[in-house]
């Protein structure tokens, strides 16, 4: 019986040390089995036959390519994928087995080996550590927010390489492309050079769409370690109103092209923008240094060498004072009259324009010059004459206003109507007259007929002075519905017969 039970015991604690062992065992290789999977890090696997056509990857090479795998994969996208970290991978599958080391990421290797017609792509790395794997993290959120900047973007955005080979687009870009209409000779927008220096450069490109419109962009491209990047913004707006513009200028040529005054307008930077045939007439300036659009310094200094202008006192000064005289422009203050050596006058007045432009305005007045000084000539001899009458003679416009006198006149009644601030009317005159005469009354009647319209016929009245001197008072009517009033003094005397005589003597006399 004791027999039996030590046996029995043995073959428990036996039973015990066989589940402890196995126990050990299982969490060692737990622990192991747990360790191996933290230390190693599973490799990416593409595979290829020998005409380089995908046949087959792991699942996270979709994530590696950021492409696509489907039967279209080829060896050459693989390429393009990897180029650029492995400089050395070539651009056909080769015959025999390689290992490329990454020249970005150095614990990275590209492996390729040849498994009879099958051709097997590794790409295996390193296992990160804790501070890795954070800013991997960091880093892949950055990049997924400016893939989705970079997508949403209105504007057309892509990368270019060395040979002008399209690298990268945005989703703009795409879009632009797939409605762009090459059959009529449009070029594409990946067609933009590649900027050579480290300055970027601008330029415009006309895109025709599918559906017969066109649009235009301005493209800035700037030169970076990875490629040219390219940046294209609409500016259809702007091209319409540069259109718009130019349409609005040659309106303006033609509306100026028949005018005999002369326009040159001149833009915010003193280039000559706008002129007219006139002007060419008026400034015998040619024809062609007018289109090279001169600025208004040698504007100026053609038309002095043409002596088309007055010439200065101090030319050099006169240059410095054009700013002067351009500001008085842009202020509507600049009018001068020049008289040239050849005997034409011109008047020539500066104007504001827009965004800072001036204009100037050139006008041969030489007729009205001309006419002005004969008139000028001729009223002063008509007042001479007049000055020699004995009579004091005044005539009244049709409204009643003093338009001039004599000199006899102003004598007679110790007045000049000249020097006095406001106009001499009818009404002003006959109050004199009327104080320095008797009663009378022919005032009134003089003033109405001064001031009819009627048709009137002259008369005369004697008036006798308040110093009892006699004076004949002749109201005629003269051109224009004008009135002349003229004033003689009468001299009485007895002839051999006893009769009174009366002798019309001038009251100048």
């Amino acid at each position: 019986m004791n027999d039996l039970v030590a046996l029995a015991v043995g073959i428990l604690f036996g039973l015990a040390l066989i589940a402890a062992a196995g126990l050990f065992y299982t969490r060692m290789t737990r622990q192991s089995s747990t360790r191996g999977r933290a230390d190693t890090v599973a490799d990416t696997v593409f595979l290829f036959d020998q005409n380089g056509r995908l046949l087959d990857t792991t699942p996270d090479a979709r994530d590696v390519v950021h492409a696509p795998l489907n039967e279209g994969f080829t060896w050459s996208d693989l390429h393009h994928v990897f180029a650029e970290r492995f400089p050395d991978l070539p651009e056909t599958p080769p015959p025999g087995d390689i290992v490329l080391a990454s020249n970005d990421m150095a614990p990275t290797e590209l492996r390729v080996t040849s498994e009879g017609s099958l051709i097997r792509v590794l790409l295996r790395s390193e296992p990160m550590g804790a501070v890795a794997q954070h800013q991997y993290l960091v880093q892949s959120e950055e990049l997924d927010r400016l893939n989705i900047a970079f997508d949403v973007a209105p504007n057309p955005i892509w990368v270019t390489g060395e040979n002008g080979e399209l690298v990268w687009s945005n989703t703009s870009f795409e879009a632009l492309s797939l409605n762009a209409h090459p059959e009529r000779g449009t070029p594409a927008l990946n067609s933009v050079q590649n900027v050579d220096g480290k300055q970027p450069k601008n330029s415009r490109m006309q895109i025709e769409q599918s559906d017969g419109s066109s649009r235009w962009f301005e493209i800035t491209s700037r030169r970076t370690q990875h490629g040219t990047m390219h940046f294209a913004t609409d500016i259809d707006t702007l091209i319409e109103a540069e259109l718009a513009q130019r349409n609005f200028v040659q309106t303006l040529a033609k509306t100026f092209a028949h005018l005999p005054i002369g326009l040159a307008v001149f833009d915010r930077e003193r280039r000559l923008v706008l002129f007219n045939p006139a002007l060419v007439d008026l400034t015998r300036l040619p024809m062609d240094f007018l289109s090279a659009r001169p600025n208004l310094l040698s504007f100026f200094d053609h038309m002095r060498e043409n002596r088309m202008m007055p010439e200065p006192k101090n030319y050099a000064t006169w240059r410095e004072q054009l700013t002067d005289v351009i500001t008085a422009a842009r202020d509507d203050r600049y009018c001068e009259t020049w008289s040239l050596a050849s005997g034409l006058t011109y008047k020539i007045t500066g104007r504001p324009h827009p965004d800072g432009a001036v204009a100037f305005l050139l006008e041969d007045i030489s007729a009205e010059i001309s006419l002005t000084r004969r008139f000028r000539s001729e009223l002063e001899l008509s007042q001479s004459v007049i000055d020699c009458l004995p009579d004091a003679v005044a005539v009244f416009s049709r409204l009643g206003v003093l338009t001039f006198c004599n000199a006899a006149y102003r004598q007679f009644w110790e007045c000049d109507p000249d020097g006095a601030f406001n106009e001499t009317t009818i009404a002003d005159a006959t109050e004199v007259w009327q104080r320095a005469c008797d009663a009378s009354e022919i005032w009134p009647q003089m003033r109405d007929y001064v001031l009819t319209l009627q048709d009137r016929t002259a008369w005369h009245e004697p008036l006798r002075l308040q110093d009892g001197r006699e004076v004949l008072c002749h109201v005629e009517p003269v051109s224009a519905g004008a009135t002349m009033v003229r004033f003689a003094f009468v001299e009485s005397r007895r002839n051999e017969h006893g009769l009174t005589v009366s002798k019309q003597r001038a009251v100048g006399g």
